[in-house]
């Protein structure tokens, strides 16, 4: 993925295709009145992503960090000035009654637990994705969720993002027949980290503890599973895979990379790749159909269509640039106002990163009571589904996936 927009109109440059741009990248509210209190429990390096986000969101105010190390409390601190700092989740509930939500960025096998806390107390909830590293703890949190009277939010941020959004219903009217899916995420870095003080290495370390962890497949594979799905409208209905450590040979079991294939019933398959190894190419999902492609890229998203496909109405209207011998559409949103103002390349692209959104999502949930954009129901599917995936790499066999119905 380019990491700026400048590398990406760098990259422009080399592709032909129409552009998917949302219809508006900016998340606004109708909230009236003061922001609501809001907690973080778990404010490791996702937990003070989570904050820098939140930090542009008005509505709410974070007024409580929960987290098993001081140190890092201390660290998060600056990012939510004067919150009251908590060691113990039960503790936060019981004496913060004034906070009525909760963002919970923990490991991922200790989501349950913190989950079905927060929901007995009353408390909305804002979980990371995964929900959780079993199956039966993804069953127990859609379960508790479907009990609550409040708001549950699963942390997918693909059913969030502006570009996907656009992107979504494109692929059944623009591809027609899927033929192929594909995606990976490349990545070059070890997932070995120092421990917090008072933490153990296990347990600073706990993605590469096969006891726990869920792998590639899952801890990153399951953000990426359920765009698929989300696309789709279903699941895939088996999975297999192999695993390897190719570069980081410091004593782990937990693979470094991984090739998977998810067959769905139709028999369409979803070739999934993912690596710490090499980074080259970011992470991405492209579908392939018979009339065109569309390739996306969680910040940017690009549709090439074939020689024979029907020219749809709104492409009239495109901008149009040559790229080397072929000609592509760009489409840019509010594109005459940034014409007129020679900025016209500055549409492309979200404005805040992913996570952005999926935050903004919960908080309209929670202010003016709009749907989620990831249920509990959805977000244990594709959790499930990353789970199985570990499962068939890591035993070397195909594994079937259960009929969510």
């Amino acid at each position: 993925m380019p990491e700026n927009r400048r590398d990406f109109l760098q990259t422009l440059g080399t592709l032909t295709g129409l552009v998917l741009v949302p219809e508006c990248s900016t998340v606004t509210f109708a909230m009236e009145g003061p922001p609501r209190r809001l907690a973080v429990i778990g404010v490791g390096r996702q937990g003070r992503a989570i904050l820098t986000e939140l930090q542009k969101i008005p509505q709410v105010e974070v007024a409580a960090l929960c987290d098993t190390a001081a140190s890092r409390l201390q660290a998060a601190l600056g990012r939510a000035k004067g919150a009251q700092t908590f060691t113990d989740a039960r503790a936060l509930f019981d004496t913060r009654a004034d906070i009525d939500a909760v963002v919970i960025a923990t490991p991922t096998h200790e989501h349950r637990a913190l989950v079905e806390q927060a929901l007995a107390a009353g408390r909305h909830v804002y979980c990371e994705a995964p929900l959780a590293a079993r199956v039966e703890d993804c069953r127990a949190i859609a379960a508790a969720a479907a009990r609550a009277t409040t708001v549950f939010h699963a942390g997918f941020q693909g059913r969030s993002n502006p570009t996907y959004r656009r992107a979504q219903p494109l692929v059944g009217a623009e591809l027609r027949e899927l033929v192929t899916m594909s995606a990976q995420y490349h990545r070059k870095t070890s997932w070995r980290f120092p421990a917090a003080d008072g933490q153990s290495e296990k347990a600073a370390n706990w993605r590469l503890d096969p006891a726990v962890s869920t792998g590639l497949a899952g801890e990153v594979g399951t953000q990426q599973f359920d765009v698929v799905h989300w696309m789709r409208g279903s699941y895939p209905q088996r999975v297999e895979g192999r695993g390897w450590v190719r570069l980081h040979k410091d004593g782990r079991s937990v693979h470094d990379t991984i090739v998977a294939d998810l067959i769905w019933p139709d028999g369409v398959p979803l070739r999934y790749e993912a690596t710490l190894a090499n980074s080259n190419g970011g992470q991405w999902e492209l579908f392939h159909g018979i009339y065109g492609a569309i390739r996306l890229a969680w910040t940017h998203g690009w549709l090439f269509k074939e020689a024979d496909a029907p020219t749809q109405g709104w492409e009239v209207y495109a901008t149009r640039q040559r790229h080397f011998d072929e000609e592509g559409i760009t489409l840019i949103a509010n594109a005459t106002q940034l014409a007129a103002q020679g900025n016209l390349k500055d549409g492309v692209g979200l404005q805040h990163p992913p996570l952005y959104y999926a935050l903004a999502d919960f908080v309209k949930s929670l202010t003016e009571g709009a749907p989620v954009a990831c249920t509990a129901e959805e977000g244990a599917r594709a959790s499930i589904v990353g789970i199985l995936v570990n499962q068939a790499i890591t035993t070397g066999t195909t594994v079937e996936v259960p009929a969510f119905v």
